[in-house]
């Protein structure tokens, strides 16, 4: 019986763990390069449910097992699907962007940390973090018109925001492969490490803001994103909305406290 449920356990699509504060979110499907089919899918957006209820949770990494982040949609199974595919993707692509919605709402700061491929929806998934750690050896690509599909994961939605509209349809239409360093040059991540580091980096990062003021890290993420739609007087108002609010939190008063006092702040992120 044990063995049994030995078994089951490894082959859980998803797979969480803590480190304290930090949520380390894991994709595993590593024999098919983390690519996304329907349970993975759904198995990702019950993860982030139940992390999104966790208030303790400070700071969330998402990763990839074996020799990739993600290779995007699983095209094999959907080729088993035959002329069922466009339902089974339905169900798929629901819980996916459900589950997409949650990281960009996040209660905490996100992280990725990118090795081998992120394509197509897997490049979503990692561009949608707050901070994209990859790997000197990880590749980025849409791969959605190469295969006479569409873009989904949130791509036509970050990618003209992140690199422009012009190369956003370059990347999209001809589908480029970019290395790591490329992508760094278009602004698509944030930072581009030895292969062998990635993981660490991404981990030394995550437990950084993890320490750190987490609704100020939220309230500061959402100013960012939400001034990509707003006017300038309309940013002002809630800038200032926001920092009067952060001057109410413990964590506000602690830092303006701590600098003070000339001593470094402990945060609890409240």
């Amino acid at each position: 019986m044990s063995q049994a449920r030995d078994s089951l356990k490894t082959v859980q699509p998803v797979l969480m763990r803590r480190e304290g504060a930090l949520a380390i979110v894991t994709l595993n499907r590593p024999d098919a390069g983390n690519s996304i089919d329907a349970p993975l899918a759904l198995a990702l957006l019950q993860t982030m449910q139940a992390l999104s209820a966790d208030a303790t949770v400070r700071a969330l990494l998402i990763e990839g097992s074996g020799k990739m982040f993600c290779g995007g949609g699983d095209l094999t199974s959907f080729a088993s699907k035959d002329r069922g595919a466009a339902r089974y993707v339905e169900g798929l692509i629901k819980d996916l962007h459900a589950a997409l919605e949650l990281i960009s709402s996040f209660h905490a700061p996100v992280i990725s940390a990118v090795h081998g491929a992120a394509a197509g929806a897997g490049m979503g998934l990692a561009l949608a973090a707050d901070l994209v750690v990859a790997g000197e050896g990880s590749r980025f690509v849409m791969a959605y018109t190469r295969s006479g599909l569409t873009p989904d994961g949130g791509t036509s939605w970050l990618l003209p925001r992140l690199v422009g509209l012009r190369r956003a349809m370059e990347l999209t239409l001809l589908n480029p492969t970019l290395t790591a360093a490329e992508a760094l040059d278009l602004r698509m991540i944030s930072e581009v490490v030895p292969d062998a580091d990635v993981g660490a980096r991404a981990r030394a990062l995550a437990s950084q803001l993890a320490a750190g003021p987490t609704a100020a890290y939220v309230t500061a993420r959402r100013l960012m994103r939400e001034s990509l739609q707003s006017g300038y007087a309309q940013q002002l108002s809630t800038e200032a909305t926001s920092i009067v609010a952060s001057f109410d939190t413990e964590d506000g008063l602690e830092g303006v406290r701590a600098f003070h006092e000339r001593r470094r702040p402990v945060f609890h992120g409240a």
